[in-house]
């Protein structure tokens, strides 16, 4: 692996050095019940990514930033932010055609962290004991993100140009948004994928029984002709808890089904499904999960979820972020651990997830992955090293993956 070790050791140093007295800040008292919380966090991050195919192996030196600041009084709110990505080592395709010089896309692999400025989140709320109301561009993260989140991993982030309303009653909630813009990771300059536009309902509703959550949901997405993403109509719900074993073994569990449909006539009729079933199992300091996850084919379309947070599932490699028209099936396992009496590196933690991917339908073995990470604490500021390898059977055609991360993040 061609993967430059100077370098990732000249990032973490110098970040490291930066910020070793910096605080995040809060917020300043104005009046009664009046507060203005300022905004500036981000993160600095190496990105090295190799491939199987002609691309040349990619290296992405990137720094993003998010500033604003969100003025609350009683009860009341006005955020405002903006974001920021500058590429400092700019040898990767950033999916942006012409950038750099390149009439076409970069020769370089990819990594969809393109440089922008623009407005991130602007929106009035009004939060109380029976719930909230938010109207503008917002962050919303919804369950686990499999459905709808902000992309959080990517430098620029998703928000939504929507209304919000929440309420609470008892141990039950409801969660209710229409939004009429989806605003990509892609950036200002991303032309047509800057953002989606259409019709997007989604709507939860969930109660805690004892030590179970259990949500139903429904998300309604109609993009306006001629969008990228494709139309659909999900319906689901998920259980997720703590297994009532007595011991120093703690057993939770994830268990999701949800039904896939077209919408509107957007797109060929098709019904798929999916499925995710996991189990994990905490003891002193150890976490081991083992889980499958299963989205369906119907008539040549796999089962999407094009609001989602993707990273966070099948693979850090990203291989999977849209669907084959075959479906997928993920078996994973994982192990992980955190070091709790490691005073010199404070949150030290590291961890390792093994995928097995096959298809659907059609019996096709796609291929294996190995995940890693180890995460740790420069004062307030955390330091995450990410690794992913991915060996290719039948898909991608390009063939395997490889990728590297070294990242700092900061707050003040």
């Amino acid at each position: 692996m061609r993967t430059s070790i100077v370098l990732c050791a000249a990032l973490s140093a110098i970040a490291a050095s930066g910020t070793a007295h910096a605080r995040p800040g809060e917020p300043i008292a104005l009046g009664d019940r009046v507060t203005l919380d300022p905004i500036i966090e981000g993160l600095l991050r190496y990105e090295h990514v190799e491939q199987d195919d002609a691309n040349l192996d990619a290296d992405a030196v990137t720094i993003g930033v998010q500033f604003g600041a969100e003025l609350k009084a009683k009860g009341f709110s006005l955020l405002a932010e903006a974001e920021g990505t500058v590429a400092v080592d700019d040898h990767y395709n950033d999916t942006i055609a012409g950038n750099n010089g390149y009439l076409g896309a970069e020769p370089y692999s990819v990594v969809a962290d393109p440089e922008t400025l623009e407005l991130n989140r602007l929106h009035v709320g009004y939060a109380g004991k029976a719930g909230s109301v938010t109207l503008g561009r917002q962050r919303i993260n919804l369950g686990n993100q499999r459905f709808v989140g902000n992309v959080g991993w990517r430098q620029n982030e998703q928000t939504f140009d929507a209304v919000r309303a929440t309420a609470k009653f008892g141990q039950g909630y409801l969660d209710a948004t229409y939004s009429k813009s989806q605003r990509t990771i892609f950036g200002q300059d991303a032309g047509a994928r800057r953002a989606f536009d259409g019709d997007f309902v989604l709507a939860n509703a969930g109660v805690k029984v004892k030590d179970i959550d259990v949500t139903v949901f429904a998300y309604l997405l109609d993009y306006d002709a001629g969008e990228a993403a494709p139309s659909s109509q999900t319906y689901g719900a998920v259980a997720a808890g703590k297994l009532p074993i007595d011991g120093p073994v703690a057993v939770t569990f994830v268990a999701s089904y949800a039904r896939q449909q077209d919408y509107k006539g957007h797109t060929a009729d098709y019904s798929a499904d999916y499925v995710n079933a996991e189990l994990a199992a905490a003891i002193k300091g150890f976490k081991l999960t083992a889980g499958y996850e299963k989205l369906g084919s119907d008539n040549g379309i796999g089962f999407s979820t094009p609001m989602a947070t993707l990273h966070k599932f099948n693979g850090f490699a990203d291989v999977f972020l849209n669907t084959p028209a075959a479906g997928i099936q993920d078996y994973y396992a994982g192990v992980a651990y955190a070091f709790p009496n490691v005073k010199a590196i404070p949150g030290l933690n590291a961890s390792v997830t093994w995928h097995r991917f096959d298809s659907d339908v059609g019996g096709i073995d796609y291929g294996s992955e190995w995940d890693a990470t180890l995460g740790f604490k420069v004062g307030n500021f955390p330091f995450l090293f990410k690794y992913a390898n991915y060996k290719a059977d039948a898909w991608p055609a390009s063939g395997d993956v490889e990728k590297l991360w070294v990242q700092a993040g900061f707050a003040f």
